[in-house]
């Protein structure tokens, strides 16, 4: 009776165990048949920026790429150029959304975005932003809050200053918008002006800079015809770097005081060395950053802020230094 008992537990445990293995086997069979995690991306942003790859604009790329990966999405930057038609088909790529730095004239840049409006693409403006009665999304500074900042430098110089200004090809947002940027400096620095402010332009070769730059510092001398120029602001980096240059190469350091933009390695150790009196910086991270957020937000829920101030910073001698000591940013 016994040996009829022990045989049928041991017909149950070899039915149990092959049972288990039979369970085992599939549970393997459907953990390697079953699909990896999906690695798709969840969205693909265009970015249409001028094809000057300066450190503003790689900058720019820099905050777009890193908001991007942190969303899990792809970013592809193409040229604004109007001879190179790509921002007048971006509307059909099939990008899901589309991030435009308009230095085109208003009404080409206007009938592009028009038609990602047309074709609902979403798009977000950056650094410079367009009159619309249905405006888009915009993050960049302010430029009449740019041109009130220079002017509260200026409040340091003493009266009567001889200002001029120098705009940039390099730096298209600013020079579009170059009557918001003086009416700012008018408005905190009138009381210190003498004369009208005096304009220059360079355009995208570096040369020209250096060539504008040696008319400009030899004519400091006099003649009645022009006004003396003691104050130059330049908009654009690269020009900053390459006046600094120029003030050092014809012994005329302190003879001109140099407003420059940016926060470039170059322009830092000019302020540090006091070639430079200020520089004014704009964060193009947190511009290209927070594009890419917003049209995530677009894509997402439907709506967005309609603008974000990136903000202006004026940065001189004392802040590089603390900068260079781990004191300051």
């Amino acid at each position: 009776m016994k040996r009829f008992l022990y045989l049928g537990l041991a017909l149950t445990g070899l039915l149990s165990l092959t049972a288990f293995t039979v369970s085992l086997y599939r549970s393997l069979q459907l953990s390697i048949l079953a699909p990896e995690p999906s690695t798709a991306m969840e969205y693909h942003f265009t970015l249409y920026i001028p094809d000057n790859r300066n450190s503003f604009f790689e900058g720019i790329i820099s905050g777009a790429e890193q908001a991007a990966g942190e969303l899990n999405s792809a970013i592809s930057v193409h040229s604004i150029d109007p001879v190179k038609n790509e921002l007048e088909f971006a509307a059909f790529t099939g990008a899901d959304g589309v991030i435009v730095c308009p230095y085109l004239e208003d009404t080409a840049a206007k009938y592009y975005m028009d038609l990602l409006k047309d074709n609902q693409v979403p798009a977000v403006l950056i650094n410079h932003n367009l009159p619309s009665e249905q405006p888009w999304p915009f993050i960049g500074a302010n430029n009449f809050d740019l041109g009130r900042r220079i002017g509260l430098v200026l409040q340091d110089t003493p009266e009567n200053t001889h200002l001029a200004l120098v705009y940039s090809d390099k730096a298209p947002g600013i020079y579009t918008e170059r009557e918001l940027v003086e009416m700012g400096i008018y408005a905190s620095a009138a009381d210190r002006l003498t004369g009208p402010i005096v304009h220059y332009k360079t355009n995208m070769n570096p040369l020209d800079a250096e060539s504008l730059l040696v008319s400009i510092f030899r004519s400091v001398g006099g003649g009645a015809i022009r006004p003396v120029i003691d104050t130059i602001v330049f908009t654009d980096p690269e020009d900053t770097i390459a006046a600094a240059q120029t003030l050092v190469d014809l012994n005329m350091v302190g003879q001109i005081r140099i407003i420059g933009f940016g926060s470039d390695p170059g322009v830092t150790e000019n302020l540090r060395k006091g070639i430079i009196s200020a520089s004014v910086v704009i964060d193009p991270e947190f511009i290209g950053y927070e594009a890419v957020r917003s049209l995530a937000a677009l894509c997402t829920i439907g709506y967005t802020s309609a603008s974000i101030d990136a903000g202006i910073e004026i940065i001189t001698a004392g802040s590089a230094a603390g900068a260079a000591s781990g004191g300051g940013h």
